[in-house]
């Protein structure tokens, strides 16, 4: 039914399973806050279990990168959607959360329909693309970031903008219950977590290269355990047929689980992870990591290369504004390396337990705040109801 003008109304897009858990969160605390707000979503499950209204699930396919033909076709048809939907519902504010590609021109529909857009995970546009914040500037009203180095960026930028803090850290983990989780999990002198990605595509790229590593490893040290950390149930087999088809077998040491990311990392004094969120999941728990991310050498040096505008690109090393964690990426070579840089860290007890304390600075920087509390009193305010306090 459409809104009627004395209901509220907004919308979340989401296109990425990061981006279902982020809105979900805030979505939860505007239900409380703005317990008469119409909330539409077009996103997954978690949202939908949050209590917005899905108009269409999305994110299950979610890309990294360029985008094929398919999923080009796929949201051409669902921004025509959401044009239609538009027709006949009126949207105070749209959030767009993360995914900018997929949103930009979702953003410029509702920008056109009348809303306000508050942007949910900021766009990276400091790591690539800088001459896009001239769109982004068109396109937003004001932008949540979620890495403490953005908001002043955007605001030299002429962008509205607030550090709102990261969702991974805005509740304390249970750790009793993840002892309790693991307590029969089989353990090594070393364990060591494999965490290869949720997109289809970085797991191909990337999982032979940690699997490499792990065997590596294994041979030269037989009292070591392994676990991969799947992000989903169907994801096992998946991660499974990519070894087959590496030519790679399966050590005996290695087993698999999934939907437990907080669990494997309990569980691990190491993690081998392809770059993204996870690190700071990781981070959270002070363990010690090796990140990696392959990319075609081509293509990073025609383009990506001309392109990122950092010195780093994992998260930990860019908030540290150093190299905390060995970081390869973008990693061009076999597994060796990466089994070396995690060999590096086992035997000298200084580097492991120098990790260890920056780690847990990077976690000092978000502990005084909570990013679906901020996010969703930002949200309120472009609604039109201030929220003081939400403790």
């Amino acid at each position: 039914m459409p809104s009627s003008s004395n209901q509220p109304a907004v919308l979340f897009t989401a296109f990425e399973p990061s981006g279902d858990d982020h809105a979900a969160a805030v979505i939860t605390v505007l239900r409380k806050i703005c317990p008469d707000l119409t909330i539409y979503g077009w996103g997954g499950k978690k949202m939908e279990a949050a209590g917005a209204q899905v108009i269409e699930f999305t994110g299950d396919d979610a890309v990294m990168g360029v985008p094929g033909l398919k999923k080009i076709k796929e949201h051409k048809r669902i921004n025509a959607s959401i044009e239609q939907w538009l027709v006949d519902h009126k949207i105070i504010v749209h959030i767009p959360v993360d995914s900018p590609a997929a949103n930009f021109p979702v953003c410029k529909l509702t920008k056109a329909a009348g809303s306000k857009v508050v942007h949910m995970v900021a766009p990276q546009l400091w790591a690539w693309a800088p001459w896009r914040i001239r769109k982004l500037r068109r396109l937003t009203d004001h932008v949540m970031c979620v890495l403490p180095f953005e908001e002043e960026w955007f605001k030299a930028r002429r962008v509205d903008a607030t550090f709102i803090g990261h969702q991974l850290f805005d509740e304390p983990l249970d750790t009793a219950l993840l002892d309790d989780q693991i307590k029969d999990w089989a353990r090594g002198k070393q364990n060591i977590a494999l965490m290869p990605g949720s997109r289809p595509g970085e797991m191909r790229k990337n999982f032979p290269l940690l699997l490499g590593a792990y065997i590596k490893l294994a041979n030269e040290h037989p009292e070591m355990r392994g676990l991969v950390a799947a992000t989903r149930k169907e994801i096992e087999p998946e991660l499974r047929k990519i070894a087959r088809e590496a030519i790679l077998d399966w050590p005996e040491s290695l087993e698999m689980t999934h939907s437990n990311t907080d669990a494997v990392i309990r569980w691990c004094d190491l993690a081998i992870v392809v770059s993204g969120t996870v690190t700071l999941q990781i981070a959270k728990q002070k363990r010690p990591m090796v990140i990696v991310y392959k990319l075609p050498k081509l293509l990073w040096t025609l383009i990506a290369q001309w392109l990122i505008q950092t010195k780093f690109i994992t998260l930990p090393n860019l908030i540290a504004g150093r190299e905390i964690t060995p970081e390869l990426v973008p990693h061009f070579g076999g597994s060796e390396p990466i089994a070396d840089r995690v060999v590096e860290l086992l035997e000298d007890q200084d580097a492991f337990a120098k990790q260890v304390q920056e780690l847990e600075d990077i976690g000092k920087v978000f502990e005084s705040e909570n990013a679906s509390h901020n996010a969703a009193k930002i949200i309120a305010r472009y609604v039109g109801v201030d929220v003081v306090d939400l403790d």
